[in-house]
């Protein structure tokens, strides 16, 4: 990985896109994954390239209800891997949440790849990875319909980093209360997700693990309180008219 300046104005920008190129040079990004992190990367400009209060809100309810679910699972695709794999596991260990990998573009050589990545990095149980153990979604045709019985199948919570609208969708449909990170306000998963936390996941991750460590001293009550509190449409909104208003400062200025 080629040494970034400090300096630079785009620092951690080009540390993200370098460590997805790394991922993908070692097998755990699809070719794909490089496009989707450029149209989130687009996005992040346009938000300012900051967790904003609106963001700040969803990572909070998320945290509430992570802490008040009976079999939360963080589901892990190769874009998560590359990007921020202690974070993950940190949070997985933090709120008693399996982890299972779950692709879209899904062969044998790249699960072993982000396997590797995961064990090395202190994840121990790793689901989603023996056919023998594998159920289906309804309302989904990809391959990430496939999923493991004592994970996603039996989940009431489900972490979606990074996700595809579809199998949001068969997700609800399912049952499951859905959180899911995604720069893009407009988008289906977004629109469809229970709690969507619009924000870079290489800085929200560790945002949500200091919140449900902060939580975790609050009662049932006090949690469901925060939940309640909460709408995911309104949280949307107030992230587009971010957007809005960052437009027409700049438009201002130039």
């Amino acid at each position: 990985m080629p040494l970034i300046p400090k300096s630079h104005p785009r620092a951690k920008s080009l540390l993200i896109r370098e460590k997805l190129v790394d991922g993908f040079d070692h097998g755990l990004v699809a070719k794909e994954g490089l496009l989707a992190q450029g149209r989130g990367e687009a996005f992040d400009y346009l938000l300012g390239e900051k967790t904003s209060k609106a963001s700040s809100q969803a990572i909070k309810a998320a945290a509430a209800q992570l802490l008040l679910a009976e079999r939360p699972v963080i589901s892990v695709n190769g874009n998560i891997a590359a990007l921020c794999p202690k974070q993950i596991i940190k949070l997985s260990k933090q709120i008693k949440a399996k982890l299972e990998i779950n692709l879209f573009y899904t062969n044998e050589k790249r699960k072993q790849a982000i396997i590797r990545v995961l064990k090395k990095n202190g994840a121990n149980e790793i689901l989603g990875t023996k056919k023998t153990s594998s159920k289906k979604l309804s309302g989904i045709d990809s391959a990430r319909r496939i999923v493991d019985k004592d994970g996603i199948y039996a989940a009431d919570v489900v972490v979606v980093p990074l996700e595809d609208g579809d199998r949001t969708m068969a997700l609800r449909k399912a049952g499951k209360t859905v959180i899911t990170f995604d720069l893009n306000p407009l988008s289906r998963t977004s629109q469809t997700a229970n709690i969507t936390i619009v924000d870079n996941v290489t800085r929200a991750i560790d945002l949500l693990i200091t919140e449900s460590k902060k939580l975790s001293k609050n009662d049932e009550k006090n949690l469901l309180k925060i939940i309640e509190k909460f709408d995911n449409k309104k949280n949307l909104s107030e992230n587009i008219l971010q957007i809005k208003n960052n437009l027409t400062r700049r438009a201002k200025i130039a």
